[in-house]
């Protein structure tokens, strides 16, 4: 009779490895989800642009005019109807969206954690065998489809007539752009604003779906601080990748850490949508959270508040009896809170 040595039943019992941090192995569990849904194995997807659904800049571009407007065509449905509740339908898009979110985040960090601790930062987000593999190709391409269903979020908002700001539906179209051209581009540095933000989806989606059910939680403002922390640690990354994208390849003597893999258009998307998302999040948090007595800093406040908190222009002309400029008039402007997501 034989007999398992020690370290095969080690290996056997389910406790947190470098290969497996959750005591499991989730991709086969996974592998198994995506081949009973598309009827071919994991391992056999590839991106490819102009084939692969939403891999053109023209079906990104076309959804994303679409949101727009949507969202002016479904407030001018809403001028003079009564608000939906819709807070069994809220209650589920949160619920499922924080799911969604804490199941991606999982998987990103089985595949990223080896790489981190055997092959180290670097090679994580600048070599395409680090940050560009066949399994986050895939997760790179699911993340990037669930900015779609995020879109939703404003749907949500103008049929329950709550107000709706610039930073609020400037994010979300931008942010689908954001992953498209990352998808594109095949920059290994990825990952990093993506489980970040996955990170903060999970705690700002749980959130939501807290105080859809009534219950107030202590820790909102930590939803945009975490937001903020966010931005700042993606731009950190990103800025790095692309000085060493463009110093390797450009200005060789310069000192640089060596080559980064990733498209350029990529670089300049990536650094141009994050650093208008920190400026406008910072913005949104000191009109939102930080207050004070003094008239000069009141003034600063109020100038961050409309900046940060502007509601949509109206493209309706005609003023409607009970409404200023047909914008209602039911919400205080500046009492408005918006959804402050991330990328």
């Amino acid at each position: 009779m034989s007999s398992s040595s020690p370290s095969t039943f080690y290996e056997q019992l389910p406790l947190p490895t470098i290969d497996r941090p959750f005591g499991i192995h989730l991709w086969p569990i996974f592998d198994k989800a995506w081949t009973a849904v598309t009827g071919s194995p994991i391992d056999q997807f590839k991106f490819v642009p102009f084939e692969t659904p939403m891999s053109t800049l023209k079906s990104t571009s076309i959804f994303i005019v679409v949101y727009y407007a949507i969202i002016f065509g479904g407030r001018a449905f809403m001028r003079n109807r009564e608000p939906f509740k819709l807070k069994s339908l809220f209650l589920i898009h949160n619920l499922y969206l924080t799911a969604i979110s804490g199941t991606l985040l999982a998987l990103f960090i089985e595949q990223l954690l080896p790489t981190v601790v055997r092959g180290g930062v670097f090679h994580a987000i600048c070599d395409v065998e680090g940050g560009w593999t066949q399994p986050l190709v895939v997760l790179y391409y699911l993340n990037y489809l669930t900015k779609y269903l995020e879109l939703l979020d404003t749907v949500f908002l103008f049929l329950k007539k709550k107000p709706l700001t610039f930073l609020h539906c400037y994010h979300h179209g931008a942010t689908a752009l954001l992953c498209y051209t990352q998808l594109i581009g095949s920059t290994a540095v990825s990952w990093v604003p993506i489980t970040l933000n996955l990170t903060v989806h999970v705690v700002m989606y749980w959130y939501y779906f807290q105080s859809a059910r009534g219950i107030r939680v202590w820790w909102k403002e930590w939803v945009t601080r975490l937001q903020i922390i966010q931005f700042i640690i993606d731009l950190g990354f990103v800025y790095f990748a692309a000085y060493t994208y463009f110093t390797s390849t450009y200005f060789q003597w310069m000192p640089n850490a060596g080559h980064c893999a990733g498209e350029e258009f990529a670089a300049f998307s990536g650094i141009a949508i994050l650093s208008s998302y920190l400026v406008l999040f910072i913005s949104f948090y000191f009109a939102t959270y930080k207050r004070d007595g003094k008239s000069s800093k009141n003034t600063t406040r109020k100038s961050l508040r409309r900046m940060s908190q502007a509601p949509l222009p109206d493209l309706t002309t005609t003023p409607i009896k009970g409404k200023a400029n047909g914008v209602s008039t039911g919400a205080k402007t500046n009492g408005v809170t918006t959804r402050s997501r991330k990328a």
